[in-house]
C-alpha cells in the first residue's frame, strides 16, 4: 500500500496552498479519476465551467506518477490550455504538493516535430523561398522578412518552439524552417543532432511525471509503429468533445495541382531531367482534372481519374526509386549532411502523395459504398485576389476502430470536457470513441466517493450517468458528470424567440435584426453574437452599426486574441463571429452579459465528410441526422452558450434566435444538453433582465 496521501486529502493541500476553495464536483471528479487509474478502466467526466477540472485530474495524475514512476500523458486540443497547464496550472500544483508528495513532480511539454525549428535546415540553406510561380510578390516578400526573423531567433530561443514566438508567422513561413517526422533524417545522421530542439523536448518528456501533449501528436503516436510518446499505461484527454475532429484531421490527406509541383521542383535536383519532367505533366493533368471535376464528395471516379491517379501512383514511386539513399543517385553524396536532408526531404513528400494516391484507389476499388472506409471530395480554396485553387481530399469516414484498438485498449484513458453528454447522456460522443453504448442511458448509479451539488439542490449521485461494459477486447467505462458550482437557473436565463420565423439562407432577416437590436439596446451592448457563418455574422454588424449606439467589432477586422482584448476591456463593446468564438472567448464579468446565437448551428449540408458519415448511419439503420448533424449542432450550442458565465459573479442571457429550438421534434434533445437555466420564449422578461444588469441593479 502507498505510503503517499490519498487523493481527496492531497487535494485538500493543494487548493490550501493555491489559495482555493473547497469544491464539491472537484473533489467527486478527482476521487473518480483516482479509482479509475486504480481499477484501470475508462472514465469520461462532464465537469462544467467553475469545477476545476484540471487540477481534479492533475492531482491524481501527479500522485499516480510519483507512486508508481510511471508517466501520465495528458492531451488537449487548444494550444490556450496547453499553456495554461504547462505555464500556469502544473508550475503552481508541483510546488504546492512537494511537501506531501516527498519531491517536486516534473513535467514537461511535447509536440509533434513540425512544431520546433530545425537547425539543419536553417544553417544548412534549405530555408530558402520557394519557387516564385507558386506566391505572389507580396507572399514572397513577406516569407523572406519572417525567415530573416526566425534564423535570428534560432540564436536567442532555448526551446525552438513555434508558440513561443512572438509575434508568430504563417504556415508558409514557418515549413520554410521546419521539418516532419518524415522529413527528419534523424538525431544519429544530422550534425546538430546534440543541439535539436525537438529531440531535447523528446528528452526533457521522458524523465517527466507527466507530460503535456495535444489530440494530434496522441494520433500520430498511435499511428505510428514507432515510439513517439514515452512508455505509459494513463492517459488524460482534456477537452475531449474535439478528439475525433483533431484524430480525423491527422488522418485526412490532400492532392492538388499545385501541391505536386512544388513537391516535383523540391526534387528537381534529385531526379532525371525525363522522370521530373513527367511529374510536372501529371502535375498539370490533375489541375485540369480538378477545374473540371464537381465541387464535392466523389462517389465514383470521374472518366479519366482511375488512369490519372494510377499513372500519377506510379510516376512517384518511379522518382522515390529514384532517388532513394539506396540508389546512389544525384544527391546522395555520402558524409553530405545537407544533401541527406534534402533528399530525406523529396522523399518524404513524394511517398506522402503516393500513399495518399494508393489510398484514394483503394476507395474506388471497393464497388459497395456502403463498404468504403474513406471518403474522397473536391475542395475549392479562394485564394488571395479573387483567385481559387482545387485540391482532392481523403478521410476516414470513422476513427471509432482506430481509437478503440490503439488508445482504448492499451491505456486508461480518462475523457473530460464541460462538454460531453448530448440528449441528457455520453453515448453519442462513446460511439464516436469506439467505446459500446449504454443500453439504458438514463439509468442513474453512484460512483463511490461523488457527493458534489449540481443545479437545482441534487446531488451528483443523483445524476451520475454509469455506463459499465466488459467486452472481449474493451474495459469497463464509467461516466460521471459532477455538474458545475454556477446556480445556473439563478444566473441565466435561455431565452428562444419563438416567434421568429426559422432563419433563411439569405443573412439574419428584417424580423431578426429587430430582435437583435432590442436585446442589445437592453443590455447596453456588452454581446457575443455567434454566427453560423461569417457572411451571417458581417450582414449583422453592418446592419446593426447603423441602428444601436454601441462598437460592434466583427471577426477578421484584426486578430481573433486582439478582438476579444478589445471586447473585454470596454463594456459597451459587441463582439460578433463565427466559430472560433463559439469555443475561444473567456470573458468573465460585466463585459459579456448576453450571448446571442443566430441560429442552430447544423453543419453545412454541403459538407462531404459529414454528410457521407449521416449517410452511413442511415444505411446501416440508424438515424443519419440525429447522431451526425444533431450532436454536432448539440455540441457546438452547449459550447457557445458556456461562453456566458465564466465565473460565480456572471449573469445574463442566452438568446437563440431560431424558433426550431423551441418548436422542431428534435429542439428537446438539443437543450438536454445545455446547462440548466431557466428558460423562457417570452422577451418581455428578458429585455428587463438585461436592463436591470446594465443598469447595475440584478434581481434574482
Amino acid at each position: 500500500m502507498s505510503s503517499l496521501p490519498d487523493v481527496p486529502s492531497l487535494l485538500a493541500s493543494a487548493v490550501t496552498a493555491l489559495g482555493g476553495a473547497e469544491r464539491a464536483g472537484q473533489i467527486a471528479m478527482a476521487t473518480a479519476v483516482a479509482e479509475a487509474i486504480d481499477d484501470g478502466h475508462h472514465l469520461a467526466v462532464q465537469a462544467g465551467t467553475g469545477t476545476g477540472k484540471s487540477l481534479a485530474y492533475l492531482v491524481p495524475a501527479l500522485r499516480h506518477a510519483v507512486d508508481t514512476g510511471e508517466t501520465v500523458v495528458v492531451s488537449t486540443a487548444t494550444i490556450a490550455l496547453q499553456r495554461q497547464l504547462t505555464d500556469r496550472d502544473l508550475p503552481r500544483l508541483s510546488d504546492a504538493v512537494t511537501g506531501p508528495l516527498g519531491r517536486t513532480p516534473a513535467f514537461a511539454i511535447l509536440k509533434g516535430r513540425a512544431n520546433y525549428l530545425c537547425l539543419n535546415k536553417i544553417h544548412s540553406g534549405a530555408a530558402e523561398e520557394p519557387e516564385t510561380e507558386l506566391f505572389d510578390a507580396f507572399e514572397l516578400s513577406r516569407m523572406g522578412r519572417d525567415i530573416t526573423r526566425l534564423r535570428e531567433w534560432s540564436s536567442d530561443t532555448e526551446t525552438g518552439d513555434r508558440d513561443d514566438l512572438s509575434p508568430g508567422v504563417d504556415n508558409r513561413s514557418w515549413r520554410q524552417v521546419s521539418v516532419s517526422s518524415r522529413e527528419c533524417i534523424g538525431a544519429v545522421a544530422c550534425q546538430f543532432g546534440e543541439d535539436c530542439f525537438a529531440e531535447a523536448a523528446r528528452r526533457r518528456a521522458a524523465e517527466a511525471d507527466v507530460v503535456v501533449t495535444n489530440h494530434a501528436m496522441l494520433a500520430i503516436d498511435a499511428m505510428s509503429p514507432a515510439t513517439i510518446l514515452p512508455e505509459h499505461r494513463v492517459v488524460v484527454i482534456d477537452e475531449a468533445h474535439e478528439l475525433v475532429d483533431r484524430i480525423t484531421s491527422v488522418s485526412t490527406e490532400e492532392i492538388s495541382g499545385v501541391g505536386l509541383t512544388y513537391v516535383s521542383r523540391r526534387a528537381g535536383k534529385l531526379l532525371s531531367t525525363e522522370t521530373a519532367e513527367t511529374l510536372a505533366g501529371v502535375a498539370e493533368q490533375l489541375e485540369i482534372l480538378l477545374d473540371e471535376a464537381r465541387v464535392g464528395e466523389w462517389t465514383r471516379l470521374p472518366g479519366g481519374a482511375a488512369e490519372l491517379l494510377a499513372g500519377l501512383r506510379d510516376r512517384l514511386w518511379e522518382a522515390r526509386t529514384e532517388i532513394a539513399p539506396s540508389s546512389g543517385g544525384a544527391g546522395a553524396s555520402a558524409g553530405d549532411p545537407d544533401a541527406a536532408a534534402a533528399r530525406q526531404m523529396a522523399i518524404s513528400a513524394i511517398e506522402n502523395l503516393h500513399d495518399t494516391a494508393v489510398r484514394i484507389l483503394g476507395v474506388f476499388a471497393e464497388a459497395d459504398v456502403t463498404k468504403r472506409r474513406d471518403v474522397v471530395w473536391v475542395a475549392e480554396e479562394r485564394l488571395r485576389g479573387g483567385d481559387t485553387r482545387r485540391s482532392l481530399y481523403i478521410a476516414p469516414l470513422s476513427v471509432a476502430g482506430l481509437l478503440r484498438t490503439s488508445l482504448f485498449t492499451d491505456s486508461t484513458v480518462i475523457l473530460t470536457s464541460a462538454t460531453l453528454t448530448i440528449g441528457g447522456n455520453f453515448n453519442a460522443l462513446a460511439r464516436t470513441w469506439g467505446l459500446p453504448p449504454h443500453e439504458n442511458p438514463d439509468e442513474t448509479a453512484a460512483v463511490k466517493g461523488s457527493g458534489a451539488k449540481s443545479t437545482g439542490g441534487q446531488t451528483a449521485e443523483g445524476k451520475d450517468k454509469v455506463a459499465e461494459f466488459a467486452g472481449a477486447s474493451q474495459k469497463i467505462w464509467h461516466g460521471l458528470d459532477v455538474g458545475s458550482p454556477f446556480d445556473y437557473p439563478r444566473a441565466a436565463i435561455l431565452y428562444v424567440a419563438r416567434k421568429l420565423a426559422p432563419p433563411g439562407r439569405d443573412g439574419p432577416a428584417p424580423a431578426t435584426l429587430d430582435e437583435m437590436v432590442e436585446l442589445i439596446t437592453a443590455a447596453g451592448g456588452r454581446t457575443l453574437g455567434l454566427f453560423s457563418s461569417m457572411r451571417a455574422a458581417t450582414q449583422a454588424a453592418e446592419a446593426l452599426r447603423e441602428r444601436v449606439p454601441f462598437p460592434i467589432l466583427c471577426q477578421g477586422e484584426d486578430t481573433t486574441s486582439t478582438l476579444i482584448e478589445k471586447f473585454a476591456a470596454d463594456e459597451p463593446t459587441c463582439l460578433f463571429g463565427t466559430l472560433s468564438l463559439w469555443q475561444g472567448v473567456d470573458v468573465p464579468g460585466p463585459s459579456l452579459r448576453l450571448v446571442m446565437i443566430d441560429r442552430i448551428p447544423f453543419p453545412r449540408p454541403d459538407d462531404p465528410l459529414l454528410a457521407a458519415r449521416q449517410r452511413d448511419i442511415d444505411a446501416h439503420g440508424g438515424n443519419g441526422f440525429l447522431a451526425v448533424s444533431a450532436n454536432h449542432a448539440a455540441l457546438l450550442l452547449a459550447q457557445g452558450a458556456g461562453r456566458l458565465l465564466r465565473s460565480d459573479g456572471d449573469r445574463g442571457v442566452v438568446a437563440v434566435l431560431d424558433s426550431r429550438l423551441a418548436t422542431a421534434r428534435y429542439g428537446g434533445y438539443l437543450v438536454a444538453g445545455l446547462p440548466p437555466f431557466w428558460r423562457t420564449t417570452d422577451p418581455a422578461p428578458v429585455r428587463a433582465a438585461l436592463r436591470r444588469l446594465a443598469a447595475g441593479t440584478p434581481r434574482s
